[in-house]
């Protein structure tokens, strides 16, 4: 009796279902300790990014990251495809590159309004995008550009929303090798936001630039691709710290504020621009 006892104490899983431990959480109270898996099919989540959460009650007290595989092979990361390009010989326009790099930002902004409950200004980014991406001027596309930019930045209630979560001060984003919008925000979900739509604006003034995009121009939209490892894997290596203390529904408002493309993984390290 005693040695079954001691097996079904020991059991870890009832009907393959793991089983709550429990831990002191930070009041010093005993609370159930889960191990949640999220991802990576969610919606308005980076493709293929999986997080495994410890949770005592709503808050946050481990982070392990992992992604699926990222098939390697010629086809470059999307997103960072004409710095790439770039600096494998191909005459890339710095237009062409500044439309990539607002669209990025506007799929971003899209991401992370969703996730915050901001539907139709998600839905005016994604719109704006798509027209980006189809080759729409800057005639065509300034005005409705600025005036959803604008309407985002004056919003008090998304701002109350996401303001404080996930700080990211530029020391420690430096010393983890986060660079790009994520590193220049120097602070929370709200400044990652306006940093990239500060962009897009900045942006909208080379749609038609014809010069060239030199070789020491290799900054895509999350940062310099020419560093000892992608952009990408800096922002995922400083979710753990941004996401542990927090609250489980603001988990996905970080990650969004951050909006790590793991399809850049496949960027060899060193220089993945060299060796795209």
């Amino acid at each position: 009796m005693d040695h079954m006892g001691h097996d079904m104490h020991s059991m870890g899983e009832v009907a393959g279902l793991p089983m709550a431990e429990r831990d002191d959480d930070r009041d010093a109270l005993r609370l159930d300790r889960l191990h949640v898996p999220i991802g990576p099919g969610l919606s308005d989540w980076p493709v293929g990014l999986i997080l495994r959460l410890t949770l005592q009650g709503d808050v946050l007290q481990g982070v392990e990251v992992d992604h699926l595989p990222v098939p390697s092979g010629p086809r470059l990361p999307y997103w960072d495809e004409p710095w790439l390009l770039a600096a494998q010989g191909e005459e890339v326009t710095r237009g062409r590159a500044a439309r990539r790099r607002c669209a990025a930002h506007l799929d971003s902004a899209g991401r992370l309004l969703a996730v915050a409950g901001w539907d139709d200004g998600a839905a005016r980014c994604r719109r704006l995008r798509d027209e980006l991406l189809s080759g729409a001027s800057r005639q065509t596309i300034d005005g409705e550009l600025r005036r959803t930019v604008q309407r985002i930045g004056r919003s008090r209630a998304l701002r109350w929303s996401i303001a404080g979560l996930g700080v990211l001060p530029a020391g420690r984003g430096r010393a983890a090798g986060v660079t790009g919008p994520a590193l220049a925000a120097d602070g929370d979900a709200y400044d990652r936001l306006m940093m990239w739509l500060g962009e897009i604006e900045r942006g909208l003034a080379e749609l038609d630039e014809g010069r060239l995009l030199t070789s020491d121009e290799l900054t895509g939209p999350r940062g310099r691709l020419d560093g000892p490892r992608p952009p990408s894997q800096a922002l995922l290596d400083v979710l753990p710290e941004l996401l542990t203390g927090a609250e489980f529904a603001c988990a996905r408002i970080i990650v969004a504020s951050l909006d790590p493309d793991i399809e850049e993984l496949a960027l060899a390290p060193a220089s993945g621009a060299a060796h795209a």
